[in-house]
């Protein structure tokens, strides 16, 4: 088999670890361990400090809050980090994972596959009509291909999937919950729902530098912190594991169309039940009543909580390994890179977005809050 090179593009305001906060940067790490694993060669120009399995090329990080300026100086950087790896690299596939990808579209020439990871109502509208010629967008979940505004231009989902790890711990009674903290991750409602219950709640992630996210946390995170309600900072690896495995439940309160969930996939894999919002995706990956609960306000966490042990932890982990896997996943992208490094640039078996069967409506959305 042909060893391809894979020009990876992380959001550049955030870093890539191996185990990272962000969802698009986890998919990132995952896919780029992957390669390497596969023989294949990786490249990925991501933020100063990230690690990588690959070869980093890497663009100037930002210290402190981040400002506009800032960001757009950022993005002119990896605009010239990929015009420079393109030309002396020649990959064969590109492969984008920001938001504010079409600040750094490449020149026509080599396919260009851009991961949608948010909601497509967050993306300018012509971002999803690309004028530059093979150029692929993908979602990650039918729940937010349905989303699609008229004309875009995206194609067959390629779905997320997690590890599934080999690990049973002795349950505790705490909630969890984990990610950025920002508005729409709801983590203010799982404070509240976790008091109603009266059990205690652990949150593990990290407040980015901007100041919208900085504001919140200060006013409506920290008032509600207790010795019984802690904040721990961002966490990763065996500790996070550890922590998914041991809680009782594990809270997504997203205030936003959720367009997949890794934490979702995560807590099951470990054996955890998930109670959450019905927000974009998350009802095709909770089962309610079976998994976890969904529930419509924070009054309806707060009784999902005590409910928590009437669900069966090795259906949580059975499912997550029928549906939730990274192999499915990275096996998905693998063939995706090989279809478009061939010199047709033909589409395979990923077909434009025009209302396929996998097309789902999702049963209900949020209204995602603007930063």
């Amino acid at each position: 088999m042909r060893r391809l090179t894979i020009l990876s593009v992380s959001y550049p305001l955030a870093p890539v670890t191996a185990d990272p906060v962000g969802g698009a940067e986890q998919v990132l790490a995952r896919l780029d361990r992957a390669l390497v694993a596969a023989g294949h060669r990786s490249l990925v120009i991501a933020p100063e400090g990230s690690q990588v399995a690959g070869e980093l090329r890497s663009v100037p990080a930002v210290e402190g809050p981040i400002s506009d300026a800032d960001a757009e100086r950022v993005r002119a950087a990896v605009r010239a980090r990929i015009a420079e790896v393109v030309a002396q690299e020649a990959p064969d596939v590109v492969h984008l994972h920001g938001i504010d990808f079409p600040a750094y579209l490449p020149e026509p020439g080599p396919p260009v596959l851009v991961t949608l990871h948010l909601p497509l109502d967050w993306y300018p509208p012509e971002a999803l009509s690309p004028a530059r010629p093979r150029t692929h967008l993908h979602p990650v979940s039918a729940a937010q291909a349905a989303t699609a505004p008229p004309g875009a231009r995206i194609e067959a989902p390629i779905e997320n999937g997690v590890e599934i790890p080999d690990l049973r711990v002795r349950r505790r009674g705490f909630a969890f919950t984990l990610g950025r903290i920002c508005p729409e991750k709801g983590f203010d409602d799982a404070l509240m729902a976790a008091e109603m219950a009266r059990r205690p709640l652990v949150i593990a992630g990290t407040v980015f530098p901007y100041p919208f996210h900085q504001q919140h946390f200060r006013d409506a995170i920290a008032p509600r912190l207790s010795w019984r309600r802690r904040w721990i900072g961002p966490v990763a690896g065996a500790r996070k594991q550890h922590l998914l495995a041991a809680a009782a439940c594990v809270l997504i309160p997203a205030k936003a169309r959720e367009t997949s969930s890794l934490v979702a996939m995560e807590a099951l894999a470990a054996g955890t039940p998930v109670i959450a919002y019905p927000s974009g995706a998350l009802p095709g990956i909770v089962e309610h009543g079976r998994t976890g609960f969904l529930v419509e306000d924070v009054a309806g966490l707060a009784d999902a909580i005590r409910r928590a042990g009437e669900i069966d932890p090795d259906t949580c982990r059975a499912t997550a390994r029928a549906r939730f896997s990274a192999d499915r996943m990275i096996a998905g992208y693998l063939a995706r890179y090989r279809d478009l490094s061939r010199p047709s640039g033909a589409h395979g078996a990923f077909p434009p977005h025009r209302n396929e069967p996998w097309n789902l409506t999702p049963s209900r959305a949020f209204v995602p809050e603007r930063k």
